[in-house]
């Protein structure tokens, strides 16, 4: 798993590659919590080049959110297509997040709301 972090004006956008499982969910929610930390309150996390995310990886997404509502933060997510979309699906996530089409809707979400 790879996270590649971008500043867009005032959104910070982390676009995951791989997988986020067992073995990678600790620092993908390391990750999502230090970028919280820094003080940027509106995140895009870009799901298009990743090819899996486990249950684990889902909990941490989840936390990961709870951490930014409590800091008036906001996550909106991007990319999800395939099997991820399918896992997100099953588990109601969709229904938890906002998620958008692509990087750039989301953002301007973030920026309306």
């Amino acid at each position: 798993m790879k996270l590649i972090e971008d500043i867009a004006e005032d959104v910070t956008v982390l676009e995951a590659h791989g997988r986020v499982d067992d073995s990678t969910a600790k620092e993908f929610f390391d990750r999502l919590i230090a970028v919280i930390n820094s003080g940027s309150r509106r995140v895009v996390i870009d799901f298009k080049n990743l090819a899996y995310i486990s249950s684990v990886g889902l909990r941490a997404l989840l936390l990961a959110d709870r951490v930014a509502t409590q800091k008036q933060g906001k996550l909106v997510l991007c990319g999800i297509s395939g099997d991820v979309r399918r896992l997100f699906e099953i588990g109601a996530f969709l229904d938890v997040f906002m998620v958008c089409s692509s990087q750039q809707d989301a953002i301007c979400r973030l920026r309306q709301a």
